[in-house]
């Protein structure tokens, strides 16, 4: 058979990933930090985004336990969200599937002739803020911004609205800095100070000095005497424990200070690795000492700080902001709420594009203008979508662990992603990114949604699964609960889980042990029989 070249015409239908339904993909996984940030970002790039004020009447999105919810927080932009319904259980991963037109007699259909004045004379408002009238002069009313003796923060405070003055005085001051203002007054020697300032630089953010010594006279050309003498002062410097090249080293230097480092100690501190593995009884005949001895040098070892430079120019921790709540219906069931505070609220200034479209005067400014209100409708389309979509999916958690948010977590059922999405008519990857850095507060505390899914565990007689979340919380109390004198084995603990009903293997149960890092029995009953003395 001859191979000859010829040409085909063939039709098939295939998912194209457009750059706005990658958009929209990331939309949903986003965490509330991270969907601020990117509308900030498409604020800044798009003349026609605005942010809705905080006093704006729009709602947040809330629902009841019957599934049915709405949401139009992001629903400042009428025209879009009347073309945008998410309670039907569509798919979000269609965001931005088609582009609007850019007609004007299109856009400026959804607006009531009183909202299209309130747009216009805001836009007004703000232009006259913008640019004032400086046909004659000004009179002023207070001190000049640029006058010598206005300091830096007032200079900078006078017209930034994101200055915060409490901010700037409450500032935390570095490891760094503190460690320097002590080497200023404690060593005098200008060649000594240049040694322990590049030390001081040497440290990590919890205090330890990771440099060989050698290194460091090496390269600024001294003796490694004259650095050991310059980190013997430096290692005196609060907070004690700094400089320190080692954890033993941290924790002796914190003991001498408290004048409690003696030859016992020393060698307690020198098998760290045996305190570790809760081995007393080696411990005990190296250091020579008995048990309520050992006990009581333990106890001083735990009091001391580990890591003496944590505390010094740390990040601010950012405490978790949750997306839903949850809160008890006055009927007995549970009533969803949308976090509005976490919902960014935009709106497309049509009458700004009005304004402009008219002034256009070449082909590529009109194009501009065009992928601006395209980007700034589905911008619009998106976020809204969005909120209704982590409703629905909140809303069907809730509906299927109502036992946990009524009883607790020993009736939390197991729980997969196919059956919210089966439920809620979504594929399995939309409800994974909905549920994904997203999380309820309810009146058991604030969980991360992916908490309610958990694997199934089966039962002894046949009947409904346990959840390896409730099994793992009945194991804890079961350990939290035993005496001194009768430390339970993962045996005994199979055995007492299976009269409770729970089929389970003993390696599950050392598996969900060391998941929630708690130590063997042997290792119990060594610290319990430690902490008896």
């Amino acid at each position: 058979m001859a191979l000859t070249p010829r040409l085909d015409m063939r039709q098939s239908q295939s998912l194209v990933m457009t750059p706005q339904l990658m958009q929209a993909i990331q939309l949903l996984q986003m965490s509330n930090l991270d969907l601020v940030a990117y509308v900030q970002q498409e604020l800044e790039s798009n003349p026609l985004l605005e942010s809705v004020s905080d006093d704006y009447s729009g709602d947040s999105g809330s629902s009841d336990n019957n599934g049915q919810g709405t949401n139009d927080a992001q629903g400042a932009d009428q025209a879009n969200s009347a073309n945008s319904d998410s309670s039907d259980g569509t798919n979000s991963e269609g965001a931005g599937d088609s582009a609007p037109d850019p007609d004007l007699s299109d856009q400026f259909s959804g607006e009531s002739p009183e909202q299209m004045d309130a747009i216009s004379n805001d836009l007004d408002a703000r232009l006259d803020n913008v640019f004032p009238d400086d046909s004659g002069p000004q009179e002023q009313a207070g001190p000049s911004l640029n006058d010598p003796w206005m300091s830096a923060p007032m200079r900078d405070g006078g017209g930034n609205p994101d200055y915060d003055l409490e901010t700037v005085l409450a500032g935390e001051i570095s490891l760094a800095d503190h460690l320097e203002q002590q080497l200023m007054t404690a060593i005098a020697d200008e060649r000594k100070r240049i040694i322990g300032q590049f030390l001081i630089n040497e440290l990590d953010e919890f205090g330890y000095l990771q440099t060989d010594l050698a290194m460091v006279a090496n390269r600024l050309g001294v003796d490694e005497a004259e650095v050991s003498g310059v980190l013997d002062i430096l290692q005196s410097f609060e907070p004690s424990g700094v400089f320190a090249r080692s954890l033993s080293e941290c924790l002796a230097i914190q003991l001498k200070d408290l004048n409690r480092y003696d030859p016992a100690i020393a060698v307690l501190l020198d098998n760290l690795e045996l305190l570790a593995k809760r081995d007393f009884v080696a411990l005990r005949k190296l250091c020579a000492v008995d048990e309520e001895d050992l006990s009581d040098m333990i106890s001083e070892i735990k009091a001391l700080n580990p890591r003496p430079g944590s505390a010094f120019g740390h990040l601010t921790v950012q405490p978790v902001v949750p997306d839903v709540f949850v809160r008890q219906a006055s009927d007995g069931g549970w009533r969803l709420e949308l976090n509005s505070e976490t919902l960014p609220r935009v709106l497309v200034n049509r009458t700004y594009y009005a304004q402009i479209n008219e002034t256009a005067a070449g082909k590529k400014e009109k194009e501009f203008l065009i992928d601006c209100l395209q980007s700034a409708n589905w911008l619009v389309k998106s976020l809204d979508q969005r909120a209704q979509t982590i409703l629905k999916v909140a809303t069907e958690i809730v509906k299927q662990q109502d036992a946990f948010f009524a009883y607790g977590v020993t009736h939390l059922k197991p729980l997969n992603l196919r059956t919210i999405a089966d439920a809620i008519q979504m594929h399995e990857s939309t409800v994974s990114r909905v549920t994904s850095n997203k999380y309820i507060a309810t009146n058991r505390g604030t969980f991360e949604m992916k908490y309610f899914f958990t694997s199934a565990i089966s039962a002894t007689s046949g009947g409904d699964s346990h959840s390896a979340e409730a099994v793992k919380h009945r194991i804890r109390q079961a350990i939290d609960g035993e005496a001194a004198d009768s430390i339970l084995s993962d045996d005994a603990l199979v055995k007492l889980l299976r009269e409770s009903g729970i089929d389970i293997a003993r390696r599950t149960v050392a598996k969900y042990r060391e998941a929630m890092h708690i130590p063997s029995s042997v290792q119990r009953r060594r610290e319990k029989k430690a902490a008896r003395g």
